[in-house]
């Protein structure tokens, strides 16, 4: 991953300790970084797994029975 994607996911993490407070709003703010922290890490999973040059047969024979 590119070190300004880890860089902003730090400060996103950074925001959700600082927004511990008890109102609706700053609740609301805090689920959506968490989300947001959570969806780069899907993606960062997502990326990684696909860079290997290994071939998942279980994938490839799912993806051709819908064609």
């Amino acid at each position: 991953m590119p070190s300004t994607y880890i860089l902003a996911r730090d400060h996103l993490e950074q925001a959700v300790s600082i927004l511990r407070g008890a109102d609706t709003r700053t609740q609301q703010l805090r689920h959506i970084v968490e989300r947001t922290i959570a969806l780069m890490s899907e993606f960062e999973r997502r990326s990684m797994k696909a860079t290997n040059n290994v071939l998942d047969f279980e994938q490839y024979r799912d993806r051709g029975q819908d064609v």
